[in-house]
């Protein structure tokens, strides 16, 4: 099949919408549902991204992507209780590719509501079953074992989108496409984010470890297929904050660095240990957490509607608490996809544990960033490549 009619494009009034090859099929087959326009918009750009990854890691990656930037990437390494804890995984088997979607879920829970998922592997029982218990539009991947695709099918009564992309698909080396009646073309960015990128370090600290590299690596092929202006913060195999689509360089490492925060955030004792009234919403339960690490928390209390959320009232984690927790967290790699212009980014990182740092360099400013890494003793490589993506 060549051609596939959708319902309707970015919009409703936006008609008649389709996806079509110019020559030979399509490269997937929708097994199950009704993908729209901005569906396989995500499902083509995040496979993009999890084939990447696991080339690059050798490990099975996931992506949770929505409104065509990833909410969350990662690979397959074994969770820790805690990380097991704050993702709502504590309570199953799990395997490896469902390791890498429990993290990529887990980073952002709020932003990945609703998401359209990627697999780098076949989703075997264990991915679909945590699939099957949160809100998503759909699941792209290479195969479905017979158990995952019985679970898939029995989604939203049948009608989640479940795509079978083909692996060895090659796309045309020119890419194409229309803005306001204009044909732009370019050729494909086919870059290979490998340790040779990383090779230029140009700061005084010269050591970055295998880790480092793997989690600089993950970063870059994240920010490849995220909306620029972006930046990805990176732990244990993870991305744990992207800021997407923004104008300001430190608006993307402000934006991206809070969401980092955040996830740190809920591994804290005081967050760990709230109590939820039974019965509450998954939703629910995330939008009460990031409320209760917020100043919002205040008003909670002072409206008296505490009650609602929690069985216990939870003290307030107050900011003095909320930074002495947030100083524990180091060994965080930053990537950015284009040059970091004044220091400023850096020393927003730094508030949020960043020790290893990949951009392409090229600023007029370089200088007084790394001066402001040195300061800190972070190890910064400029890898020369810029990676935008619109």
């Amino acid at each position: 099949m060549n051609e596939m009619q959708l319902k309707y494009g970015c919009n409703p009034n936006q008609k008649p919408s389709r996806v079509f090859m110019e020559n030979g099929d399509l490269p997937f087959e929708v097994i199950c549902g009704k993908p729209g326009y901005i569906n396989l918009l995500d499902a083509l750009n995040g496979w993009q991204l999890v084939k990447e990854l696991k080339k690059a890691t050798g490990l099975p990656a996931a992506t949770s992507f929505k409104h065509v930037s990833p909410a969350g990437a990662a690979v397959g390494l074994p969770l820790s209780d805690t990380l097991k804890k704050i993702y709502f995984v504590d309570d199953v088997e799990l395997t490896p590719l469902a390791n890498a979607y429990a993290r990529a879920r887990g980073a952002d829970r709020m932003s990945s509501f609703g998401d359209f998922i990627a697999l780098s592997d076949e989703c075997d029982k264990a991915t679909a079953l945590l699939i099957k218990k949160e809100v998503s539009d759909g699941v792209i991947a290479p195969s479905y074992s017979d158990e995952a695709l019985e679970i898939l099918k029995a989604k939203k009564n049948g009608n989640y989108n479940v795509i079978k992309i083909g692996e060895n698909y090659i796309p045309a080396e020119i890419e194409r496409k229309q803005v306001f009646g204009v044909t732009f073309e370019q050729g494909r960015n086919e870059l290979d984010i490998n340790d040779e990128l990383l090779s230029n370090v140009v700061t005084d600290n010269k050591a970055l470890s295998e880790t480092a590299k793997r989690d600089l690596k993950i970063a870059l092929i994240t920010l490849k297929y995220t909306q620029s202006n972006s930046v990805c913060y990176v732990k244990d195999g993870q991305a744990i904050g992207i800021g997407a689509g923004q104008q300001s360089r430190i608006h993307c490492t402000r934006l991206a660095g809070n969401k980092a925060d955040i996830w740190w955030l809920r591994q804290a004792p005081q967050v760990l240990g709230l109590q939820f009234v039974d019965g509450i919403k998954r939703a629910d339960r995330d939008n009460a957490i990031d409320v209760y690490i917020s100043d919002e928390y205040m008003d909670v209390l002072a409206d008296g509607v505490w009650e609602k959320t929690f069985k216990v009232k939870p003290p307030v984690f107050t900011k003095e608490e909320q930074r002495e927790w947030l100083n524990k967290n180091t060994d965080v790699a930053l990537g950015s996809d284009a040059f970091f212009p004044f220091g400023d980014n850096i020393e927003r990182a730094k508030k949020s544990g960043v020790t290893v740092i990949a951009q392409p360099g090229g600023s007029i400013r370089d200088d007084n960033v790394i001066e402001t890494c040195n300061k800190y003793n972070m190890a910064m490589s400029f890898t020369g490549i810029r990676l935008f993506h619109h």
